[in-house]
């Protein structure tokens, strides 16, 4: 069972991601910012994560770059729905990066299980 983190400062957001990706068959773990999200992704490693870019501690991208410092591989979905700039802005610096979706907020359903699903199996691919 392939395993999914995801960061979010946005409890509804957890709560709504949770219920979605469970209904998919995936083991999900949440965290509510990305130093929480880190921490946990270092006790037990996630086959992919999903994080907000603007939130309080340590934003999306750090929170993706640091990730990326233990896992380079490790496949992400980037979300925004905006800050004190645009999400797209916030989105493009994301999008520099490879193995990496961005999707903006509010989500489809189908967008978010879409996503999971090719990049899991793009890493499926890479075994």
């Amino acid at each position: 069972m392939k395993r999914i983190l995801i960061i979010d400062d946005e409890q509804i957001v957890l709560e709504v991601l949770r219920k979605i990706l469970d209904l998919e068959g995936y083991e999900v773990v949440t965290a509510s910012n990305g130093a929480e999200g880190i921490e946990l992704f270092r006790q037990k490693p996630c086959d992919l994560v999903i994080t907000d870019m603007v939130m309080p501690e340590k934003d999306g991208l750090q929170t993706i770059l640091d990730l990326r410092k233990e896992t380079p591989d490790l496949a992400v979905i980037a979300m925004s729905g905006g800050g004190t700039i645009s999400k797209e802005r916030y989105l493009a610096v994301a999008g520099y990066l490879d193995g990496i979706i961005t999707i903006t907020k509010p989500f489809s359903l189908e967008s978010i299980t879409g996503a999971v699903a090719k990049l899991l199996s793009e890493t499926d691919e890479e075994e």
